[in-house]
C-alpha cells in the first residue's frame, strides 16, 4: 500500500487529501480530508495544517507518507514532494469521483473552464473562460455581498426565481454594474441571481461545446460545484443549447483537485520505483 497525500492551494480554500492506492491496481482508498477557507490567511500555512490534519485524522505519521503532492497554487509549499498542473489533477479528481464523467467543468473564484476526459481522467481538451469573466465565484460572492445575501443562499434563492433578469456582459465590472441598475430597477434578489447563474450556464454550456462534448456525463468540481442554483441553470442550458450532456456535482466536489494531486502522486511514485529497479 502506498500512502499520498494531494494539496490543492486555490483564489478561495485550501484542500487537503489522503489517500492509500494498493500497489497493484484496485480502487484507492480515501483516508482523510481537510477544507479551509483562506479569508486572508496565508495559504502555505493552512497547507501545512491541512497536512498535518490529514495525518492526525487517519493516525498516520509523515514517515508513512510516500509523496505530498501539490496543485493549483502550491508550486512554493516546501514540504512538498512534486507539483502538478491544476487541469490533470481535476479530471483525475473528477473521474474518481464519477467514473462515469466524460467531462469535468472547473469553476473556480476566479475563472472556469471545461476539460473533456476520458475514462482514465487523461485530459483529452479544454477550454477556459477569460481573467475577466463574470463567470467566477469571486463574482459571484461580491454580487451576493452587496445584495445582502448569505452564499449559501444563492443557490435555493436562484431556484426560487419567477423571471430572471439575465445579465449579459461578460466583464465583471460592466456585470456588477448591470446588477446595481437592476437593483434601482425593483428587480427581485431571486431574478437577478437566477440571471447571474444562467449567463454563467451559457459560457459554460459554450465551452464544452468548443471542447467537443456532446455526450455522456460532465461533472462539476471547484467551489462552485455545489451551488444548486448553477448547477440547475446549466441543466436548463443543456436543454435550451440541446447538447444531449448530464451535469451533475458531487458531494465532494470541492476536492476533486486534492485527489488528482495525491492519486497522480501515487503513480509517479510506482514509475520512480520502476525506473529504480530497472536501473539496478
Amino acid at each position: 500500500m502506498t500512502l499520498t497525500i494531494g494539496i490543492d492551494i486555490g483564489s478561495g480554500a485550501v484542500k487537503t487529501v489522503l489517500f492509500r492506492s494498493p500497489e497493484e491496481g484496485g480502487r484507492p482508498e480515501w483516508l482523510a480530508k481537510r477544507c479551509e477557507r483562506i479569508r486572508r490567511r496565508d495559504p502555505m500555512t493552512l497547507a501545512r495544517e491541512g497536512y498535518e490534519g490529514v495525518l492526525a485524522d487517519a493516525g498516520v505519521a509523515a514517515a508513512d507518507v510516500a509523496y505530498t503532492a501539490t496543485t493549483g497554487e502550491g508550486e512554493n509549499v516546501k514540504f512538498s514532494t512534486g507539483h502538478f498542473y491544476s487541469m490533470t489533477t481535476h479530471a483525475r479528481g473528477g473521474v474518481y469521483l464519477d467514473p462515469e464523467a466524460r467531462a469535468v467543468v472547473d469553476i473556480g473564484a476566479l475563472n472556469g473552464r471545461a476539460i473533456s476526459v476520458d475514462e482514465r481522467g487523461k485530459v483529452l481538451s479544454y477550454k477556459m473562460t477569460s481573467q475577466c469573466a463574470s463567470g467566477s465565484g469571486q463574482f459571484l460572492e461580491n454580487i451576493a455581498r452587496y445584495l445582502g445575501v448569505a452564499v449559501e443562499e444563492i443557490g435555493p434563492l436562484s431556484k426560487t426565481s419567477q423571471d430572471p433578469e439575465k445579465v449579459s456582459s461578460i466583464c465583471a465590472v460592466l456585470a456588477e454594474t448591470d446588477v446595481i441598475n437592476m437593483v434601482s430597477r425593483g428587480i427581485a434578489t431571486p431574478d437577478i441571481l437566477k440571471g447571474i447563474h444562467l449567463s454563467m450556464a451559457s459560457r459554460i454550456v459554450k465551452l464544452l461545446k468548443v471542447t467537443g462534448v456532446k455526450t455522456g456525463t460532465a461533472l462539476l468540481t471547484g467551489g462552485l460545484a455545489l451551488d444548486a442554483g448553477l448547477l440547475a441553470a446549466i441543466q436548463e442550458e443543456m436543454v435550451n443549447e440541446k447538447v444531449n450532456v448530464q451535469a451533475r456535482a458531487h458531494p465532494d466536489s470541492i476536492y476533486a483537485g486534492a485527489i488528482g494531486a495525491a492519486l497522480w502522486g501515487a503513480y509517479r511514485h510506482a514509475r520512480l520505483n520502476q525506473l529504480e529497479a530497472a536501473a539496478a
